[in-house]
């Protein structure tokens, strides 16, 4: 009878890591997609903003990130 009742225990105790683990996947997930999506999405906003207030100032700084890129990647 104890073995059983053990056995039933840890069956119990194997679910219910199971379950919590399913659910901390879950939220995880959903945290991950609202921290990287959510700023990616506010920062390509103030980008574009800046790019129309300053068109000029954003062109320079394509052209010498550019630039920069060339250069490295080359060497």
């Amino acid at each position: 009878m104890s073995s059983e009742s053990t056995q039933t225990a840890q069956r119990d105790t194997t679910q219910n890591r199971s379950e919590a683990a399913q659910i901390a996947a879950d939220k995880l997930q959903q945290a991950g997609q609202h921290f990287v999506a959510e700023p990616a999405k506010d920062l390509l906003g103030v980008l574009r903003g800046y790019a129309n207030d300053k068109p000029d100032v954003a062109a320079m700084w394509c052209f010498g990130l550019g630039l920069l890129v060339g250069w490295k990647l080359r060497g």
